[in-house]
């Protein structure tokens, strides 16, 4: 057991800031450090990130986190990373990079994804994996890197993703979790590889360079000698391998309390709506998309559907009416205007206008797969303004995570929502109207770094189980819940049949205008 004034750190190499984060041994966030991070993009689709710099990073954030917390390294009590899913961070001899990693973002194995999806095996690597193929996934990068670029894989000893790779040079341990391996390369009934999925994904000749699976709750590797010295950490502190950095954010805020399982949805860029389950209550949709990602509880996994755009859809409405504004003289950022967004809400007045929130470049993911789906209004006339507009696009939002959680199964009973966006009254409502059922927000700051600290806390044995972990570290931070509102959940019953039969109806029109 833990000394009592004992820290865990918790890493969080995300996509755009890796952080580190300290907390209490009752989950009380104390400090956090970070590094902003980088990536290249290039004209072929390529979005590329540096292995070496990504370490550098995560010391620099380390580094930062010892010079805002006392005695750091003596108390330290274990280190837990997660980071950023999917992608291909390649090491060889030495543990050298190969190159640098293809983060999720590449979009070079969009072929190869059209090619294994008509393939005859695609339907069983889905059924083992629960798991869409998409260009995101390492599975997909490997088979076309297998194909068009083998030199490189040829030169790899071990294809990890971005926390395995800070694990291995915390602890010169080579690694995955159980969450990305079952969901990329394995089974989430058994969380392990599966020859099935291996072999649809033409990969059966590469499956060396896929790590041994640990979990770390129970299994921990201690910190070298190397990277204790250049981190400003004691050397033999534990290290735990957390899961993606998705469900460790879903863990720490509240997709599962009280024993009991919950739905969750992040909303940021992206959306990103999860539930909870037991593995029984799995239901796989027809069209063969989402993800099913377990969680470091026994028989626990969360199933996940992401939309491509949630925020930047607002952020989108707000530029427009920011630009109009400007060109009156005065300058105004869309970003000054994002705390009226509730007083135009609430000016507005509900009405039959429709917005399919796809305004991403990258078409629509989740709960349907169209690269070239693209947002737009339907129902407009000369009554509606701009006001009626934002209320459109917000209520998309609602619209989009309905449809999300409709591929999943029945509505959940209560939504946990996350994200800078849950602070917005008017997006809380219309989430709540859109799956009729309460949310609630947490108040827990870095929900991703705090989940995968709830892994170390168990694995060093200060907690029993998860379940009493997530009493002590999620409850007590969690809102209120707010219900919704009758007459609104009515009408979004009423429109949503409607809104699906446009999203489904139009897209034939798409497939057309991308070819324009």
């Amino acid at each position: 057991m833990p000394k009592s004034d004992g820290i865990i750190i918790g890493i969080d190499a995300g996509t755009s800031v890796l952080k580190a984060v300290a907390f209490d041994m009752s989950g009380r966030q104390i400090a956090t450090a970070s590094a902003r991070n980088r990536y290249e993009t290039g004209e072929d689709g390529s979005v590329t990130q540096s292995l070496s710099q990504t370490w550098s990073d995560c010391v620099s954030a380390l580094r930062g986190l010892g010079e805002m917390v006392a005695d750091l390294a003596a108390r330290a009590a274990a280190i837990a990373v997660t980071g950023q899913g999917d992608g291909t961070w390649l090491v060889g001899a030495g543990n050298v990079p190969i190159g640098d990693a293809w983060l999720w973002l590449d979009a070079r194995a969009a072929p190869t994804v059209t090619r294994l999806g008509a393939g005859s095996g695609n339907r069983a690597r889905f059924e083992a994996t629960g798991t869409g193929l998409n260009t995101c996934q390492q599975g997909a990068q490997l088979a076309h890197m297998d194909r068009f670029m083998p030199e490189l894989l040829d030169r790899a000893e071990a294809s990890l993703h971005c926390k395995d790779w800070l694990y291995l040079n915390l602890t010169g341990i080579r690694a995955t979790d159980p969450s990305e391996a079952s969901f990329t390369f394995g089974n989430f009934r058994n969380r392990q590889y599966d020859p099935v999925v291996i072999d649809a994904l033409g990969l059966a000749r590469r499956r060396s360079l896929l790590p041994e699976i640990i979990d770390g709750t129970e299994t921990s590797h201690p910190l070298t000698a190397d990277a204790a010295k250049a981190a400003g950490l004691l050397a033999g502190t534990p290290v735990c391998l957390g899961y993606v950095d998705m469900v460790m954010t879903a863990l720490g805020a509240g997709v599962r309390t009280g024993g009991r399982n919950a739905a969750c949805s992040t909303i940021g860029s992206t959306g990103v709506h999860m539930r909870a389950k037991a593995v029984a209550d799995v239901q796989l949709n027809d069209e063969g998309t989402g993800y099913v990602i377990a969680l470091p509880i026994p028989g626990i996994v969360t199933q996940v559907q992401t939309n491509m755009g949630a925020t930047i859809n607002v952020d989108w409405i707000l530029r427009m009416a920011a630009d109009l504004i400007s060109e009156g003289g005065r300058q105004v950022s869309y970003s000054d205007l994002i705390p009226r967004i509730d007083a135009w809400f609430a000016a507005s007045r509900p009405t039959n206008l429709l917005y399919h929130p796809y305004i991403s470049e990258a078409g629509e993911r989740g709960p349907f797969v169209n690269a070239h789906a693209r947002a737009g209004f339907t129902g407009l006339s000369t009554r509606h303004g701009f006001v009626d507009m934002l209320r459109a696009v917000i209520e998309g939002l609602g619209m989009a995570t309905r449809d999300c959680y409709a591929a999943m199964g029945d509505m959940p009973s209560e939504l946990r929502v996350t994200g800078g966006a849950a602070r917005s009254r008017a997006l809380r409502g219309s989430l709540s109207a859109a799956v009729n059922a309460p949310v609630r927000i947490s108040d827990r700051e870095e929900a991703g770094a705090a989940g995968v600290a709830m892994m170390a806390a168990v694995a060093v044995g200060a907690y029993p189980d998860m379940d009493s972990c997530i009493a002590e570290w999620v409850t007590p931070l969690l809102g209120e819940a707010e219900a919704p509102n009758a007459g609104d959940a009515e009408r979004y019953d009423r429109l949503f049949d409607a809104y699906k039969d446009v999203r489904e109806a139009i897209a034939p029109a798409w497939d057309k205008l991308a070819g324009h």
